[in-house]
């Protein structure tokens, strides 16, 4: 039976999507209770934002090392493994006694974490065909937009009717437990289904020594900087922000409960699933990737850019209304991965994978820490500290806009990434 077309490969599909939906929500969750960190442990918002970029630090620093290893081994393994260490940082994060603790447990999620989506990517080319490619990313972006929402409103409300310990806890245990499953429908049933094994390729050896070779290739391609670049603009800023500064922002400046702050940023997370949806369809119907996606970086970096314009004491629905955008800017991201798919073969999809994605959270590492020394240069004045803050995502997201701009869709590109000396 081909994998690609049987009925199995949907079971795949929602398995792992379940495991992505489970990790997304964890991803921005802490970002909710940002002003309950720095009261409990007695921290600074600098410090806030270290321990926010050190998750994406570890997720940006082990994308290529895990697309690397995912294209010569295989993705379940490392897809059940970052699974099981996401989990174990929630179960240490909700234990935390003190902020090096925290910062630890938010280090180990992100090494988690950064085997998640590299591995999904590898698992959909595996058991589904290349026309599918662009539904089905867009799937992936609904669902992670999902993840997302769920660490807002409904979230929020469970941390203040239980305090924030216990929804990191249970969270912990049951991606631990997902991992359990994710053997059973990746690697147990298709054994027995499709009378697949484990062996390792007869070319391992011969790839193990031309690694440094493919790592040169991959990121002298204009291409795979082209996508780098796009990700820091589009997704590092929206991540960054979300997940560190969100929430104060709408408790600090519009005086605005934990819930309701939360749903504020839960406007931004409407934006993305629509913006999922409707560009995965507009660039199947037009077939016109790169026009598309200039586009969405164009609105994203205008959104910042009104954020900061709108000064110290900003209109409330405008800046619904520009996180709204955003967060469609963001929803649209997974064009990234559909002009990796188109431009290199199958065999390096991993590692380039790794490589644009870790764009986005280089983005996500930075913005954090360099937002919270921003703010606190105006000890005295929160509304400035963000109204000057907003020039950092403003910036990001024109870097963004520049890496679209080298998009090369159509062109020879692939030709030249697979030519070996």
């Amino acid at each position: 039976m081909n994998k690609k077309e049987s009925g199995y490969r949907w079971i795949v599909f929602a398995t792992v999507l379940l495991a992505y939906y489970i990790i997304i929500s964890q991803r921005t969750a802490p970002g909710i209770i940002t002003d309950q960190l720095m009261s409990d442990f007695h921290v600074s918002a600098a410090t806030i934002g270290l321990m926010s970029s050190v998750q994406f630090f570890a997720y940006a620093g082990f994308q290529i090392p895990v697309g690397l290893l995912s294209d010569r081994y295989g993705p379940n393994r490392f897809l059940m493994i970052g699974t099981i260490l996401t989990g174990l940082g929630c179960l240490v994060f909700s234990f935390s006694p003190s902020e090096h603790v925290l910062i630890l447990s938010r280090f180990a999620a992100g090494i988690g974490d950064s085997m998640i989506f590299i591995n999904l990517v590898l698992i959909l080319n595996q058991w589904f065909k290349a026309s599918e490619f662009v539904k089905l990313m867009g799937g992936v972006s609904l669902v992670a937009s999902f993840g997302s929402l769920t660490a807002t409103v409904p979230f929020s409300i469970w941390i203040s009717s239980a305090g924030w310990r216990q929804p990191f806890s249970i969270i912990g245990i049951i991606l631990i437990m997902s991992s359990i499953l994710l053997y059973i429908v990746l690697i147990r049933k298709p054994k027995q289904i499709f009378n697949e094994g484990l062996k390792p390729k007869k070319n391992q050896t011969r790839q193990r020594e031309k690694v440094w070779t493919t790592l040169s290739r991959v990121i002298s391609a204009r291409q795979a900087w082209a996508t780098f670049l796009c990700h820091f603009g589009l997704v590092g800023t929206y991540v960054g922000f979300i997940g560190s500064w969100g929430v104060p922002y709408g408790i600090q400046v519009f005086d605005l409960s934990r819930s309701g702050a939360s749903q504020v940023m839960m406007y931004g997370l409407i934006g993305a699933m629509i913006g999922g949806i409707f560009i995965s369809r507009l660039t199947n119907e037009l077939h016109s990737i790169k026009k598309i996606y200039s586009i969405v970086h164009l609105i994203t970096f205008l959104s910042w850019f009104g954020l900061f314009l709108s000064g110290e004491n900003p209109p409330f629905m405008m800046v619904v209304g520009l996180l709204v955008l955003i967060g469609f800017g963001n929803g649209a991201s997974a064009l990234t991965f559909t002009v990796v798919r188109e431009s290199f073969s199958a065999q390096e999809v991993g590692v380039v994978t790794g490589f644009a994605n870790m764009g986005g959270f280089i983005s996500a590492v930075l913005l954090p820490i360099v937002f919270g020394n921003v703010l606190d240069l105006f000890p005295h004045s929160v509304n400035a500290g963000y109204h000057f803050g907003f020039i950092i995502p403003a910036l990001f997201s024109f870097i963004g806009l520049l890496g679209v701009s080298l998009i090369k869709v159509g062109s020879k590109e692939r030709k030249r990434v697979l030519s070996t000396p």
